[in-house]
């Protein structure tokens, strides 16, 4: 079983949870329900696909009606078995140039049956499950594909536009482009201009009249307006032409070389499948910004998405459709017009139906010049500005541009294996190239290495360690972010080697320039590389997630000490715990000889800091694994080393370590430098806006609850009130201290939370003084707070009363089973304060409990209502992805 699984016994008698999804109910008797939203977001499609269906139709010389069944197709099938619910799939503008080059070489009926065979292709691949393997793509390598197909489309495109015939290549087409542009057809230039003009203004005007209307697609309004005006002024211009659909050709057995149809298949799928991946992906990140479509939609399948592509193309080719694929372009105005499920792309489906079906007469009306005006502007905003400048920034113009000239001139199947190929030989260049020197300044000689260090780069680094005489200082600068583990034996070895030869040894890094002496061992790896276990040993200012440490990610570094042979005078290693790491109570600080064998303060965190922080081979002391609900047994921390016995009580020598006034100053110079500057931006705003904080947080005053790690908030979230206990005294109990209840009323009255947690934890000391304390001793501070948690006690103590308990077991003693108890108990007590019961009569307020188990890290809600008190477990929550 997994170390960071909470064990939980089965319990029949566990009360299900109130906290339900916010998903909407199922509508009654099965009836088909279609939400408002749905409707208005179909339309907005449909009149986006509407053109720009015919005009890929028209770009690939396919027959028009083709568009239309592969836009019908991907509405009503993909969208109904697809895993992307808010993706619209149809003709895509990336599939124009394969499809193009398919009907050229093998004629309409072929290219239907390999948009069969490619359905198949892509149901195979959905069943084996490895869509997720289709985004390990280089992504300057679908920009490179996407850029060179928009390319190839608009350089064919404009040759209607101009009036005349695009040729079958991008080579022909610029060879005759010149021609074409010394004798233009004036009608088909003025419609084409026109259908570009009202793409561009369209989205840009201004004014609440503006705002109206973008509500109407920019490319229906350029298509119509184009339309409208060839009509009216009598222009003598190409036209849609619809043949009837009785004599519509449907996919026929191929016939051509196998070999060609087989490099088609793969083609084809290749291309509908990446789009398609790629576009559900981009839907999931659009998804993401709308909150409360989230939890309704929730995140796509790929494998479903890629059985229902794949289903889409065998019906389409079938049909006599063009191949089908995710469209980028629909998808985010689905999304944008406020589509809530799936049925808003059946319906868009639907009505594409009808419109092939009734609108016959008004497509026939639109020009070709407008549509391949509408399908040139495609191709041109394929080639993005914004994957030119990421490619760049990633050092991968090479692979992006070689992958674009490759579509372009030779293929895209061919463009995609120059590019896999160029993308392949850039990251072996990169993980190959290290550069090594070594020079002596300052009387030190240092290595230098810039670079990954790996198998190939070991003979080098061996030569310049061996340059540095024996007996000297080295200093080793690690620049890379890898290190196999042929490279780091190599370096341990010869660091073993050179400090036992009465030399020293520093590792640093460019990152945080800290340096590692190595004098009396020699194992500890270079900061902040990465190791060949995946952790990473940097001790430079990190992010919160620096607690976590399993393989393959961030660990932190554990501070060194002083070997064992270390003279007792020897000054304490400087401090290098970082933001989230001090959980030994900054202990990296105090030599070994100097550190108390005991100390309370450290309860509890030998099980969750045990095994998360790697060892050092000089540090010297072990956890041994407590109780965490005894708080007042304290963690033994005993010697590695088998004849150094750890005295019982061993008192700290003040000459040894920092006084609490350097500790203090010590931690407060730590946050000026490594965590001020991240923070600093937030904390300007909240102090120029005040503080909003959402919720109370009324916990104990124990040091071992971090209440803004445990439930993840940043400065300003939480409202936190810490005591003794996590108590809430009754109005008028208080004699005299109303600090409590003025918490209370300030944060409902004046900051208007949203929420009040009262959160109790495992061992806590206050519930355990309560239950060993005697009735009439001595009256002091301490115990007369503590009164205010008598009522749970004999809350605890009334048989009539169910008990509180966590779901699945039974609380392990009764100090547990009284902090969850006073949790239910202190909740009532805040439910008479007068601010608060008149928030909650208003709605305005809610009420929590919460019991947080310290050595399991696990957090536990309150879920019981009406006499169930339950404390329910707490999932881990998928990351975002």
């Amino acid at each position: 079983m997994s170390a960071c699984a909470t064990a939980r016994a089965t319990d029949p008698t566990r009360t299900k949870n109130i906290h339900q999804s916010p998903s909407p109910p199922p509508p009654p008797n099965g009836r088909f329900r279609i939400a408002g939203a749905d409707l208005s977001a179909s339309i907005a499609v449909f009149l986006i696909a509407l053109p720009l269906s015919l005009g890929i139709a028209l770009a690939t010389g396919a027959p028009l009606q083709a568009g239309l069944v592969a836009a019908a197709v991907g509405g009503l099938v993909a969208g109904r078995l697809g895993g992307s619910p808010l993706q619209v799939s149809g003709p895509a503008a990336g599939l124009t140039v394969v499809t193009a080059d398919l009907i050229h070489r093998y004629g309409w009926r072929t290219t239907c049956a390999i948009t069969v065979l490619a359905g198949v292709a892509q149901l195979g691949l959905g069943c084996l499950r490895v869509a997720r393997t289709a985004l390990a793509v280089s992504p300057a390598i679908v920009h490179g594909m996407l850029a060179g197909i928009g390319v190839t489309i608009a350089v064919a495109q404009l040759h209607i536009v101009l009036g005349g015939t695009p040729e079958s290549s991008v080579l022909d087409n610029l060879r005759a482009l010149p021609a074409q542009v010394a004798g233009p057809h004036p009608a088909a230039v003025s419609v084409g201009v026109l259908t570009l003009t009202l793409l561009l203004l369209w989205p840009r005007v201004p004014g609440r009249a503006g705002r109206l209307l973008r509500t109407v697609p920019a490319a229906l309004v350029a298509v119509a307006g184009a339309t409208a005006v060839a009509s009216l002024t009598g222009l003598t211009v190409p036209r849609v032409e619809l043949p009837s659909w009785s004599s519509h050709a449907l996919a026929g057995l191929p016939e051509g070389p196998v070999l060609g149809i087989a490099a088609a298949v793969l083609t084809t799928t290749l291309v509908c499948s990446v789009q398609s991946l790629l576009g559900a992906v981009a839907v999931d990140k659009l998804v993401s910004a709308r909150p409360g479509l989230t939890t309704r939609v929730g995140r796509s399948d790929l494998d479903r998405e890629l059985l229902g592509q794949g289903t889409a193309n065998v019906v389409s080719g079938a049909l006599g459709g063009l191949p089908v694929a995710g469209v980028a372009v629909r998808s985010s105005a689905n999304v944008n017009a406020g589509a809530v499920s799936r049925n808003s792309t059946l319906l868009h489906g639907v009505l594409v139906v009808a419109a092939a079906l009734l609108m016959v007469p008004l497509l026939e009306l639109i020009p070709l010049a407008a549509l391949a005006a509408l399908v040139m502007s495609v191709g041109i905003q394929m080639v993005s500005l914004h994957h030119i400048r990421t490619v760049t920034r990633h050092r991968e113009v090479l692979v992006y541009v070689v992958t674009t000239l490759g579509v372009v001139l030779f293929g895209v199947l061919q463009g995609v294996i120059l590019g896999v190929a160029v993308a392949v030989a850039v990251a072996m260049h990169r993980l190959a190239r290290t550069r090594i020197t070594h020079e002596e300044r300052e009387g030190a000689h240092h290595i230098h290495v810039r670079g990954q260090l790996t198998f190939l780069a070991v003979p080098r680094l061996s030569r310049a360690l061996h340059l540095v005489p024996h007996g000297t200082r080295a200093v080793v600068r690690l620049d890379g972010s890898f290190m196999d583990h042929a490279a780091y034996e190599s370096l341990q070895d010869w660091q073993k080697t050179h400090t036992a030869q009465g030399g020293t040894v520093e590792l640093t890094d460019r990152r945080t320039g800290v340096r590692d002496s190595a004098q009396d061992d020699g194992s500890r790896p270079a900061e902040g590389i990465t190791t060949p276990n995946g952790t990473d040993t940097s001790t430079g200012p990190e992010t919160d997630a620096d607690t976590t440490s399993h393989a393959g990610t961030t660990a932190p570094a554990r501070p060194t000490t002083p070997g064992p042979d270390a003279a007792p005078n020897t000054p304490p290693t400087a401090c290098r715990c970082r933001p989230w790491t001090p959980w030994r109570n900054h202990h990296c600080a105090h030599p070994p000889s100097a550190r108390p064998t005991t100390h309370p303060a450290a309860t509890g965190t030998a099980t969750g800091t045990g095994t998360g922080a790697g060892t050092d081979a000089g540090a010297e002391t072990t956890d041994t694994p407590t109780d965490p609900t005894a708080p007042s047994t304290p963690t033994t921390h005993t010697p590695t080393t088998p004849t150094t016995p750890a005295a019982p009580t061993t008192p700290r020598s003040p000459t040894s370590e920092p006084s609490s006034v350097q500790q203090l100053a010590r931690g407060i110079s730590a946050f000026q430098r490594d965590t001020a500057p991240l923070v600093r931006g937030e904390l300007a705003r909240l102090a120029r806006e005040g503080q909003r904080p959402s919720q109370l947080f009324l916990t104990c005053a124990d040091s071992r609850l971090v209440t803004s790690m445990i439930t993840s908030s940043g400065p300003g979230d939480l409202f936190v009130v810490r005591n003794v206990g996590n108590l809430v005294p009754p109005p008028g109990r208080e004699s005299g201290d109303d600090s409590v209840a003025a918490a209370i009323e300030y944060a409902v009255e004046v900051l208007k939370v949203r929420s009040i947690t009262v959160c109790g934890h495992s061992g806590c000391g206050a519930m355990q003084a309560l239950l060993s304390s005697e009735p009439g001793g001595a009256r002091t501070p301490l115990t007369r707070w503590l009164r205010h948690g008598r009522p749970s006690v004999a809350r605890m103590a009334d048989e009539g009363r169910p008990w509180a308990r966590l779901s699945g077991r039974a609380p392990a003693d009764a100090v547990e089973q009284l902090c969850l108890t006073n949790v239910v108990q202190q909740l009532e007590h805040l439910r008479a304060h007068e601010s608060v019961a008149r928030a909650l009569r208003d709605g305005a307020l809610e009420l929590h409990g919460m019991y947080f188990h310290v050595g399991e890290a696990q957090a536990y809600l309150l879920a019981g209502a009406g006499g169930s008190e339950v404390f329910d477990h707490v999932e881990a929550a998928e990351r975002p992805r």
